[in-house]
């Protein structure tokens, strides 16, 4: 079983404060702290129970600066056995279709089964990147998977859809599959592992070494135009009412009114 794992290097924005730099289409990242996309992360996870279970290799591909190596390497130390980092300026980074289509410049002519992607980024919440591939790649797909059964030749994916709902479905492989979170339990990286992760190949490769068209991938190919970025406008706050039950009521009859709202 040959398995590849897309991952994203993502910005944690939960504690800093987010500042629009001057250009208006970008954001001052210098006190953001970077780690693996958390549905990546359960992609990661399957990919090596499956290895664990049925065998084979895996193999991370992500797209990114060499920041990213440390996740990259946190991949490896998990189980994955090679890793690929397309680096590139000429990306248009913010267009999951080009993105896809990176991603799947770097695994065309490469045999394998299954390819695992997170069900969606944490950064810019798109969720369109796995399908796009499958698309790409011309093989089947399944979205928002919660669970993964091997066949012999297929897949049988469990997903999950609105109210809870699950739609279970088989795929002859190879075929692409976006894993949503709570598939499994992510694992912490051994310290054996981590140091075998450092002797693991890494290979940086750009457009050219993947012999993807810079052209197709670049801004000028993209239909998704960023214009501008900002911080939403508070423009309404909470209101405490203050006084004794009656008093309170009184007051918030007077703000209903006053508002309209009855």
């Amino acid at each position: 079983m040959k398995t590849f794992v897309c991952i994203k290097y993502v910005p944690d924005t939960s504690e800093a404060e987010v500042k629009v730099n001057p250009d208006g289409v970008s954001v001052d990242s210098s006190r953001f702290s970077f780690d693996i996309n958390e549905a990546d992360n359960y992609a990661v996870e399957e990919s090596v129970l499956i290895k664990e279970d049925k065998g084979g290799e895996i193999t991370v591909v992500s797209i990114g600066p060499k920041q990213s190596d440390v996740m990259i390497r946190m991949a490896l130390a998990k189980g994955c056995d090679q890793a690929v980092r397309v680096e590139d300026d000429r990306i248009a980074s913010h267009d999951p279709l080009m993105m896809a289509k990176v991603l799947s410049g770097a695994v065309k002519g490469q045999e394998f089964d299954l390819i695992l992607v997170g069900c969606m980024a944490s950064d810019d919440w798109h969720m369109s990147t796995g399908v796009a591939m499958a698309e790409e790649l011309g093989i089947n797909h399944a979205s928002m998977v919660k669970k993964v059964e091997l066949l012999d030749g297929k897949v049988r994916a469990h997903r999950e859809l609105e109210g809870g709902l699950m739609e279970v479905v088989e795929l002859e492989l190879p075929a692409v599959l976006t894993i949503q979170t709570g598939i499994n339990e992510p694992r912490y990286a051994p310290i054996r592992g981590i140091r075998q992760a450092q002797k693991k190949e890494l290979k940086v490769v750009s457009l050219d070494d993947i012999e993807v068209d810079a052209a197709s991938v670049g801004p000028d190919a993209s239909g998704v135009i960023l214009e501008q970025l900002y911080i939403p406008e508070v423009e309404s706050a909470a209101e405490f009412i203050e006084g004794e039950p009656d008093e309170k009521a009184e007051k918030l009859a007077s703000i209903l009114v006053k508002g309209g709202l009855v």
